[in-house]
């Protein structure tokens, strides 16, 4: 029995030898991952893939070649879903025929692609995708397509069907002997920028197809696709007689990584022309703080029930609660039996940290405490509270069982009024900021990157809990807004001038006042909140509104409604207002219109979702009228990631149609949230935004308000102060 198992085991051995031989061949290779395209995204060459990046992968990359100049951002923003934001110059192409409106600025085409996984790759099954290009572009590169990849040692195979730009061979249908696109609808609606899903799937079709190959050499990947497109109806030869003949429908490329953080590609297309290119990228889910941070005490377990705290106890307490535990500048009550602190938390971000540390400084310095409240406030109003039992937390700091968390001791709860004895109160009515600014806009016609850079100085003062008086001056640095030449709409569009007088305000006038304001801010019951302002709101407003926010405690959602009577600054006073709505340009000869006051607001919704397939993101809906007096909805969806980062989009549609609107037909932007203690040394709840807008139009502005009550109540349902997940 022994003899004949021993045999059919080595017998099995050495019929598995050649697979085992292969596997080992598989394992000596680096690994392949996914890489970008030309177009930004994952992709061959000019060529799409099935491939998805890891979620959370973020990359800039830029491509040149004679004919264009792609600048790309690309975010896998979910592990099914990739999103792609691209601005193209067409080169030797001007923006527009009028050099005294847009001068030597190159014709530049914004588009936005984004693909969606269908299939994982199993034993049998390809990774599978479908896709849109330039779905909200003018266009130049729209396209869609269904592409299928799979391994095979160092190599990954593609195949796929291309419509559009991608197919215009139509190798696999569309008639070219008389239409160049196959009969597709080219054109683009009113102003650019609309999704033209009536021509998605139309038109010429075409097969494509290639292969990515890894070298031994770990920087080294090499690349080869069979091409869908044509290029007979590109841009450059429809508008400007450019010769982009195609020698060869075959396309080759080689890659050089730089180690995880980039890569550079040089590729051979059409047969007759090189492209160069690089990209740069990081993972929004990786990126760790590397805090210098005040050491968590040792717990002490000390038996003090006779001894009574001095004044100057109560003191050290509240400042160990400040610099240990996040709490600043603490109030602090006790009765018999409980200690309360009552503070808003400007340093963790996981409250479970906070909550320990200050369970921990309060346990050592104020045993006799059976249990400690902790009121967080935001803008001195008492958001959430947490009590922590004084004897299970000590089990928890001990490790009396297995998996003792903080969390064990500690109940989250809707905030009571504190009581007891006042021992510990900051008498810090006052509070001074500075902060770096950058305001951008890219893509536009005068100038491809219009920006500004400066610091916001800031001051404000408390007269007691709910009345705050505060301002702030703006000091540009810098900016090119001097080649803003939007001052009377070359597109034919009448709006009032709300936001497209921004020359105005920031180039000539490097110090200004940015806010004035007087602010009322109460917790009007359990869960509702409410504030009152009035004074200089913002760099371009002035007026008079309120907020009020239902947000029950621990909810995923929440309902605010504001309204605002505001009236437009006068750019060339520091605090004037515009008296008449007709306004003369003594440099075109022309009148424009501005706003002498308006009625904005809107009704806003903000939903958290708990579905499983679209994990940590938020939508805002908001309903209203707008700074020029449209009406709409603003749709804006962000996704967090597990270092905390946000990448967000927004889209407003309102009454206006795109003719009224002018270029672009609609506002729409995107940006990034930063935590600050990725990027710095030390822990903290604050966040630097970098938003991206295509244009600076007036139609869907909003007015932008110091404070959001959504923002100041974070701390019931943490969205913008959630903690790190990695």
């Amino acid at each position: 029995m022994h003899t004949v198992l021993k045999t059919s085991l080595s017998a099995i051995t050495l019929a598995m030898l050649p697979v085992l031989h292969v596997q080992a061949d598989d394992y000596s290779y680096p690994v392949l991952t996914p890489s970008q395209s030309d177009f930004g995204g994952v992709g061959l060459i000019q060529m799409p893939t099935g491939r998805s990046a890891p979620e959370g992968e973020f990359s800039f990359g830029a491509t040149y070649n004679d004919e264009y100049l792609h600048y790309n951002v690309s975010l896998q923003l979910l592990p099914w879903l990739e999103s792609t934001i691209r601005y193209t110059l067409v080169q030797d192409l001007f923006y527009s025929d009028d050099p005294s409106f847009s001068g030597d600025t190159k014709y530049t085409d914004k588009g936005i692609d984004f693909k969606v996984r269908l299939l994982e790759e199993s034993y049998w099954l390809p990774e599978t995708a479908i896709g849109v290009r330039d779905f909200g572009g003018t266009g130049l590169f729209d396209g869609e397509f269904i592409a299928a990849s799979k391994h095979a040692g160092p190599f990954d195979f593609t195949v796929g069907v291309g419509w559009g730009y991608i197919g215009n061979s139509g190798n696999l249908s569309g008639d070219k002997a008389n239409s160049i696109d196959c009969g597709r609808d080219t054109s683009f609606k009113g102003k650019g920028g609309s999704v033209e899903f009536e021509r998605w799937f139309t038109g010429c079709s075409a097969v494509f197809g290639g292969v990515e190959y890894q070298s031994p050499w770990a920087p080294l990947r090499l690349k080869a696709e069979y091409d869908g497109n044509d290029y007979v109806s590109d841009f450059p030869v429809t508008r400007g007689g450019v010769d982009m003949t195609q020698d060869s429908k075959f396309n080759y490329g080689v890659l050089y990584r730089f180690g995880n953080w980039g890569d550079a590609r040089l590729s051979y297309e059409r047969g007759n022309t090189w492209t160069l290119g690089f990209t740069l990228n990081t993972n929004f889910n990786d990126l760790k703080a590397i805090w210098q941070d005040e050491p968590l005490p040792a717990y002490l377990h000390r038996d003090m029930s006779d001894e009574n705290l001095s004044n100057a106890d109560w003191q050290q307490l509240a400042q160990d609660l400040h610099q240990i535990a996040g709490y600043e500048d603490p109030t602090i009550y006790t009765t018999d039996d409980t200690v309360t602190v009552v503070a808003p938390q400007t340093k963790y971000r996981d409250r479970n940290e906070a909550h320990e540390r200050a369970a921990t400084v309060i346990a050592n310095q104020a045993p006799e405490a059976k249990e400690y409240r902790l009121i967080e406030t935001s803008n001195h109003q008492a958001i959430t509270e947490t009590r922590i039992d004084s004897e299970q937390y000590a089990k928890v700091a001990q490790y009396e069982y297995f998996g003792a968390k903080v969390e064990d001791s500690a109940t989250v709860d809707i905030p009571e009024p504190p009581q007891g004895t006042l021992v510990a109160k900051s008498d810090k009515n006052w509070d001074f900021s500075l902060s770096p600014t950058l305001q951008q806009s890219i893509g536009g016609s005068e100038n491809f990157y219009m920006f500004n850079i400066g610091i916001n100085a800031g001051a404000n003062y408390w007269f007691g809990d709910h009345v705050e008086v505060g301002g702030s001056l703006y000091f540009n640095l810098y900016d090119n807004y001097d080649k803003f030449l939007y001052e009377v709409p070359p597109d034919g569009t009448d709006l009032k001038r709300v936001r497209t007088l921004v020359r105005q305000y920031i180039n000539d006038n490097p110090v200004r006042m940015d806010n004035l304001q007087l602010t009322w801010m109460d917790r009007m019951g359990d869960n509702w909140y409410g504030q009152a302002y009035g004074g200089y709101l913002e760099m371009m407003f002035g007026g008079v509104g309120s907020e009020v926010l239902y947000r029950p405690q621990g909810s995923n959602w929440a309902i605010g409604l504001d309204a605002n009577y505001v009236i437009q600054r006068d750019p060339d006073s520091q605090f004037g207002f515009f008296t008449e709505e007709v306004q003369f340009d003594p440099l075109t000869g022309r009148d424009y219109r501005v706003q002498t006051g308006a009625m904005t607001g809107h009704l806003t919704a903000y939903y958290q979702p708990q579905w499983e397939w679209l994990p940590n993101t938020l939508f805002k809906v908001s309903a209203g009228q707008y700074l020029t007096e449209d009406r709409g909805v603003t749709i804006d969806f962000s996704k967090q990631f597990d270092s905390g980062v946000i990448a967000g989009a927004f889209v407003a549609l309102t009454d206006l149609t795109a003719e009224e609107y002018g270029e672009g037909s609609y506002n729409k932007g995107f940006y990034i949230s930063i935590p600050f203690d990725v990027m710095t040394v030390k822990p903290s709840t604050n966040r630097a935004t970098i938003s991206w807008l295509p244009l600076s139009r007036d139609g869907g502005q909003m007015l932008n308000r110091k404070y959001s009550l959504y923002g100041v109540t974070d701390a019931r349902s943490p969205w913008y102060e959630r903690k790190a997940m990695n």
